[in-house]
């Protein structure tokens, strides 16, 4: 009994240890004003992740602008060149809301539409506790914004672009900024051959 017990504790520690090792995808943000390191919760938002990684790994994000920056509030983009023009999308995904995460300071979550299913390749990094956006019910007004990731670094980046001036800019009447914050590039951040835990 007692060696059946050993053997099933080590086989725990053995699982927990892969569990610590298996790490969530990550992905790098280069901009104009420096680079953020984004991680990605798949197990609370698969859908969310799949269609953000979708966009990242087909080049879709890069040369893009943050177009729409409220101070306190958050920074969003995704959606538009420097020129404003729309950048295509792809069907609009499933909302994920009521997965448990949270629009605090720092998340990723999806932008969207009033439509509560209309999310497409629009995110935006609150920059605030926003608890009125998180998950209150499945009605029009209670279903809140999908939180899927997290800054887990370049967090002082997201401050200096919710320090820039705004007004007026292409289409959009207010919230602009009047220094173009670009996207150069996002990448998803793989895991070397032969590892299972990614370099933060």
């Amino acid at each position: 009994m007692k060696k059946i017990l050993v053997s099933l504790l080590g086989l725990f520690l053995c699982i927990s240890s892969f569990n610590l090792l298996a790490a969530n995808p990550k992905v790098l943000m280069e901009t104009s004003k420096g680079n953020v390191t984004i991680e990605l919760y798949p197990e609370k938002a698969p859908k969310s992740v799949e269609n953000f990684l979708s966009y990242t790994n087909a080049g879709a994000y890069d040369n893009t602008i943050f177009h729409r920056v409220i101070k306190n509030f958050m920074n969003q983009g995704g959606g538009f060149t420097a020129d404003y023009s729309k950048t295509p999308t792809n069907a609009p995904i499933a909302n994920e809301a009521f997965n448990g995460l949270k629009n605090k300071r720092g998340t990723v979550a999806m932008a969207r539409t009033n439509a509560p299913h209309s999310a497409t390749n629009q995110f935006f990094i609150n920059t605030a506790d926003n608890a009125f956006l998180d998950h209150k019910g499945k009605t029009s007004s209670g279903w809140g914004y999908t939180v899927f990731g997290n800054v887990v670094g370049g967090m002082d980046v997201m401050e200096r672009i919710a320090n820039v001036k705004t007004g007026s800019g292409g289409p959009f009447r207010t919230d602009v900024p009047q220094e173009q914050i670009i996207i150069f590039k996002m990448t998803e951040i793989k895991a070397k051959p032969g590892t299972t835990k990614q370099k933060k």
